[in-house]
């Protein structure tokens, strides 16, 4: 586990993209938003927290649905402006029920 800041590159609002993988299947189940005070509550707890934009509010994964994310690995990509947080999941990544946020296929337009 991460300790610390470790150079992140957070953006303009303060913010840094956090990509949430599942630790075995490898399957990409969401994309969220971490603070600093986030992130650190995601090193020191093992468990994924998130700001949350549209409350502008902490949050953490699974307060609500139960389904919450421990933290196997983090990792920076080579900016330093990502997260790739690797994660045991229990219950669905997606407030839908599904198990993935990414379930909605970009269909193509017919010609191309």
């Amino acid at each position: 586990m991460m300790n610390g800041e470790n150079g992140l590159e957070f953006n303009e609002q303060g913010l840094i993209p956090a990509i949430i993988q599942d630790a075995f299947s490898q399957q990409v189940l969401m994309l969220g938003w971490m603070n600093r005070e986030a992130f650190e509550l995601t090193c020191s707890t093992g468990l994924v927290h998130f700001w949350s934009r549209s409350r502008q509010r902490l949050w953490k994964k699974g307060e609500t649905s139960g389904n919450l994310m421990q933290v196997v690995e983090l990792m920076l990509d080579c900016d330093r402006d990502a997260l790739l947080v690797r994660v045991l999941r229990k219950g669905p990544a997606c407030h839908t029920g599904l198990v993935t946020c990414f379930h909605n296929p970009i269909e193509k337009e017919s010609g191309e």
